[in-house]
């Protein structure tokens, strides 16, 4: 039998009883947008974390805090308090694949000043050799801070935009300080100035404006050269008191926190473990995604075997409807055999029929696929954002992402899944003896 007469028969049959072959295909349509669902689901969840990690800085940056927090046995999260100091950082900075380790401090007690507006400054204080590796933001005005230029300022966006002034009784505030035109200058106020010396105020000379996003902590901080910063509060504290000084000393001896830089994301997990030997609780964007995506591949699973348990019914489905089909047609297979028609021609046939219900079932369920992954998309935001909190934000990925490849892996395995299915009762086809076959009625 010729391949187009075949096909042609085959889709005679499956028109000829409509209304089973359209009960079958809608098996085949729940079965098929439930795998492509579950799965677009999955992969928008994990494009959401890479995303919100990428976005909030580098995954090669492991952080170990003063204050940190673990969470006990029982699901209760304790406080740590650790020392940070140059001992400390000697000590992790000779782990394997680390590649920079630096101080970071953090000074909420300086109020900048440009003529008679003031606001106050949130002080980040980092080690400006390692600015780019640390996941700093870029600079949208000026160049990047070397130690060749370690006075220069970085200002957060969001800074230049909370001056303020009082006048009188009435309050004002400008939100339009401009480095380049408005000198600027920073005072420190932790301790109180000795009566017998003027107030220390820095003045900013090189400067530059980071691009971080609105809301991070970038945007509301100014970050400073760790030995600009010791210079500044060397000068400060020759302002003070003989006891604040001291204070100011110790102080500079210690850190709020040590940023590492691994040399690969891969050796994140590695370079954390041998940090927890030392002694120290550490944190890294690396390991807050491989949770997440440890959570997402569970989800995964159980989504996937919902699709598949539905997949197996419409299975089992076509698997009946061909079954069915064959004792109707028990008659019509005895002439095929009777006029010569090969074995392998009456089990091809029954297998096309079967594979056709299952691609034109996985075609239709592909289109609605789509359009579930669109209203998912538009219309799924406070069910979706929960069950993808990335704790960043809306990362614009999408909770629903079906790539090109998947309607393709879709369509073929609905196919396979139908010959698969057809496979038995076609075998039973051609075992059916002509003789018996035509004594038949029908």
């Amino acid at each position: 039998m010729r391949i187009i007469d075949l096909l042609k028969m085959g889709i005679r049959n499956l028109r000829r009883r409509k209304a089973r072959t359209a009960l079958t295909v809608i098996g085949v349509v729940i079965g098929t947008i439930s795998i492509v669902v579950m799965i677009s689901i999955g992969l928008g969840m994990n494009a959401n974390f890479d995303a919100a990690v990428m976005q909030n800085g580098a995954m090669t940056v492991i952080n170990v805090r003063a204050n940190s927090y673990v969470e006990q046995e029982n699901g209760e999260w304790q406080e740590v308090k650790q020392t940070l100091d140059e001992k400390a950082m000697e000590a992790i900075r000779k782990i394997d694949h680390v590649k920079t380790v630096s101080p970071r401090v953090e000074d909420y007690n300086a109020t900048m000043y440009t003529g008679k507006w003031q606001s106050w400054g949130s002080f980040i204080i980092i080690d400006y050799t390692y600015y780019e590796d640390l996941g700093f933001p870029a600079l949208q005005d000026g160049t990047y801070p070397t130690k060749e230029n370690w006075n220069k300022v970085i200002f957060g966006e969001q800074t230049l935009k909370s001056f303020y002034k009082f006048s009188g009784r009435s309050y004002q505030e400008k939100d339009d300080v401009d480095p380049a035109k408005d000198q600027i200058y920073i005072q420190f106020n932790e301790f109180e100035t000795n009566p017998k010396k003027k107030p220390y105020q820095y003045k900013v000379t090189d400067f530059g404006i980071s691009a971080g996003e609105e809301y991070s902590e970038y945007s509301y901080s100014i970050i400073i050269d760790i030995e600009n910063y010791r210079n500044m509060m060397k000068k400060y504290s020759e302002t003070l008191k003989v006891e604040d000084r001291k204070k100011v000393k110790s102080k500079l001896n210690s850190f709020n926190n040590i940023i590492i830089n691994v040399d690969n994301m891969n050796n994140v997990t590695e370079v954390q473990d041998r940090i927890k030997e030392l002694g120290y609780v550490s944190d890294s964007d690396m390991q807050w995604i491989e949770t997440q995506k440890q959570t997402s591949k569970m989800l995964q699973m159980i989504l996937g075997a919902i699709g598949g348990v539905a997949m197996l019914v419409s299975a089992i489905n076509i698997a009946n409807t061909m079954i069915m089909s064959i004792y109707e047609r028990t008659k019509e297979i005895g002439i095929m055999k009777v006029l010569g028609c090969y074995i392998r021609d009456i089990k091809r046939l029954f297998l096309f029929e079967a594979g056709m219900i299952g691609l034109i079932g996985s075609i239709i369920g592909i289109a609605l696929s789509l359009l579930a992954s669109w209203v998912i998309n538009t219309y799924g935001t406070e069910i979706f954002s929960s069950l993808m909190d990335t704790g960043f934000g809306d990362q614009g990925v999408g909770y629903s992402l079906i790539p090109f490849w998947l309607p393709l892996l879709a369509a073929a395995f609905g196919t396979l899944v139908g010959i698969v299915s057809g496979y038995f009762p076609a075998r039973r086809a051609t075992k059916i003896s002509a003789i018996e076959a035509m004594r038949t009625e029908g």
